[in-house]
């Protein structure tokens, strides 16, 4: 019987992301967007744009559609789902949603 170690990898303090925004962050040599949702609400997606290849997910705007977490891609305006990565507009264009937490005053995520 084995177990999968997850690797945790620390981006930044919280207070370093202010509330209902997005931080970029290298880990293992890809993009992730972190956003903080509220005081207490931390997510992960890849940052690379798939449709303009850009890493501006990020930058992008943070808000729901129904029951939806979302952030709108500040170049082509798809919205991604924060909870899963899946693009609303059009399935194709989905990204990874990684594990995220908070430890201590950091946050770190774990790709998935």
């Amino acid at each position: 019987m084995t177990t999968e170690t997850i690797e945790w990898t620390a981006v930044c303090a919280i207070d370093n992301i202010l509330p209902n925004t997005g931080v970029c962050a290298l880990v293992n040599n890809r993009h992730v967007a972190v956003f903080r949702v509220g005081q207490n609400q931390f997510h992960a997606i890849d940052s690379i744009d798939p449709q303009s290849n850009a890493s501006v997910l990020s930058r992008g705007l943070l808000g729901s559609l129904g029951d939806r977490v979302v952030v709108a891609s500040p170049l082509y305006k798809n919205h991604f789902d924060l909870h899963t990565g899946e693009c609303l507009e059009n399935a194709a264009y989905s990204v990874r949603a990684h594990a995220v937490r908070v430890a201590g005053e950091k946050v770190e995520v774990a790709l998935s």
